[in-house]
Formats: C-alpha cells, sequence, structure tokens
C-alpha cells in the first residue's frame, strides 16, 4: 500500500487570488501533478483554471447529515470539468473539493481510473468517511510498469491530503514502535493505544462498553453509531471489540467512545505503571525544557 511517510519533502501551494481561504494550486517536490483545492461556492474561479481541462482524478467532500463522519465521492474526468460541471448542478452534499492532474500530461484514461478505483478501496478500508460512491469502479488492466509509476502518483496524492485537513484514506498501521503504549479500563473493558501524529490511535481487538450511558456527549454517540455501522466496532456478548486499528482525534475521545460516556483521555489513559498520559506528557515536556536550559 503506498505510504505518504518516511522522506522529507516540500508542498508548496500557490494562492492565485491571494486569498488562503480561497483557491489553492498544490504541488510537491519531485513530482509530475498538481492539485486545485477550492470551495463549493468559489467554483466559477476553479472551472477557469487550466488544469480542470486535462484528464484526473478527484474528491468532492462535505458534512454527513446523520453522522459525524465526512462524506466524500471519488471519481475522474477526461476532461475534469465536465464531472464536475455535472456535480456542481446535482450533488448537494458537499462543500470543498480537489482535484490532480499531471503537469506533463502522463496521466491516461486506465491511469485515472485506477487511482480512481485505489482511492475509493483505501476509503474503504480505513472507515474514516462515509462514501458517496454508489457504485465501486472497476480496475483497469495495466501493464506492470505502469501500474508502478500510478502507485506512486498515489503516494504523491496521500502525502498531500492530510495537509488539506483530508485524512480518510489511511489505515493506521499496528505498530507502537517507538511509542509509549497505554491502557484504558473502566466499564468492564480493556483498551490499547498510543499517541501518533494523525492522534490516538486505538488497537485492533481493544474493547468498547455497551451501552452508553445516558448523558453520553451526542458527538460520541453518533460516532460510536459510525463505528458499528462501518464494521469498526464488531458485537462480542455485552461489549464491542475493535477490527481494526482506529485514529481518533484525541485521547478524550478516544477514551470517551470506549466507554460509553464523557472521559478526560489524558488522565483515562495510563501507561504499564499507571502514570497517566498527562503525567507522561508533562515529564516529557519538563524534560526537554532542562535539556534546553528553559527553567
Amino acid at each position: 500500500m503506498p505510504s505518504s511517510a518516511s522522506r522529507p519533502y516540500t508542498i508548496k501551494i500557490f494562492l492565485p487570488h491571494g486569498d488562503p481561504d480561497g483557491l489553492r494550486v498544490v504541488g510537491k517536490s519531485n513530482w509530475t501533478g498538481s492539485g486545485v483545492v477550492f470551495n463549493r461556492t468559489a467554483y466559477a474561479e476553479a472551472a477557469k483554471r487550466p488544469e480542470i481541462s486535462k484528464i484526473g482524478v478527484y474528491i468532492l467532500v462535505g458534512p454527513s447529515e446523520d453522522s459525524s463522519l465526512p462524506t466524500i465521492y471519488v471519481g475522474e474526468g477526461d476532461p475534469i470539468r465536465r464531472r464536475l460541471d455535472s456535480h456542481y448542478a446535482n450533488k448537494d452534499f458537499w462543500t470543498w473539493g480537489v482535484f490532480f492532474t499531471a503537469t506533463d500530461g502522463s496521466l491516461n484514461t486506465a491511469h485515472v481510473k485506477h487511482l480512481e478505483c485505489r482511492l475509493v478501496d483505501l476509503a474503504k478500508a480505513a472507515k474514516q468517511a462515509n462514501l458517496d460512491n454508489i457504485q465501486a469502479p472497476q480496475p483497469p488492466t495495466l501493464a506492470e510498469a505502469e501500474q508502478a509509476d500510478t502507485e506512486s502518483f498515489l503516494a504523491d496524492m496521500l502525502g498531500i491530503f492530510p495537509l488539506l485537513g483530508l485524512s480518510v484514506f489511511e489505515v493506521r498501521a499496528a505498530t507502537s514502535r517507538g511509542k509509549t503504549l497505554l491502557s484504558l479500563r473502566g466499564r468492564g473493558i480493556e483498551a490499547e493505544g498510543y499517541e501518533a501524529s494523525p492522534g490516538f490511535i486505538v488497537r485492533k481487538g481493544s474493547m468498547a462498553a455497551l451501552p452508553s450511558v445516558p448523558s453520553i456527549h451526542p458527538y460520541m454517540e453518533t460516532l460510536r453509531k459510525d463505528l458499528l455501522r462501518q464494521g469498526v466496532f464488531a458485537a462480542d456478548g455485552e461489549r464491542y471489540v475493535l477490527t481494526q486499528d482506529y485514529a481518533f482525534s484525541s485521547p478524550s475521545t478516544a477514551a470517551g467512545v470506549l466507554l460509553g460516556r464523557t472521559a478526560n483521555g489524558r488522565i483515562e489513559w495510563k501507561d504499564a505503571s499507571g502514570k497517566t498520559l498527562k503525567d507522561i506528557q508533562t515529564s516529557k515536556t519538563s524534560q526537554e525544557g532542562a535539556a534546553q536550559g528553559i527553567v
């Protein structure tokens, strides 16, 4: 699976109209691709970009009416504009989008269909979004070398998505190497997790309480329902069990969803010696400050 991690790189963001909240053109060091990020309200400006007349792949993003997870739609077009014009007129859910093309014209129909198929599969596996795609795209037949080149293009796209606030395509690795492994206990359940750059990762096999308490925050109750619907939670008697590693936005969200009640994750999550995450963070900050001569 493509990975966007492990090597340094430079992201370049060009603001054609000088507005950081407006149209953005995104590039990456040593990459032949280019991305155009736009709000739905500024689609008329995006439609004037030369890139939109090329072949490429796109993602539309918006809120979900009955879910805490975003809704996304993945598509491809030759040219992109024909498809986006249709979605602008007929799809109501999305509030922003991004499309990618190759600056050297190296992408063809088979390549973008491969990218579309892979992005849909990755989103399904990550289970961090609701897919608006009704039918799953069928993968094209690519020669081995072409597939390798297209997967490389995909890996570069995956390196850009998190910087756009779109972390819905990657399943987090089930490793805690170099991390402090923390545990959570309460209401008859046990769970393990650790802090990482995407948020707080709860490991596969961890448990979640069933049912939640009446006073649970509506957002956490909705997220619990999302995870059950997505198959991240599987019923196991009087509890749920996580079927895969899952990235939560914070330790408190992770603790609250698993315990089925409001929780302070910095206190609920503890290491093997019983030290809380709050104590671990405070101790680490103090040590780093002392090392730099900060008192």
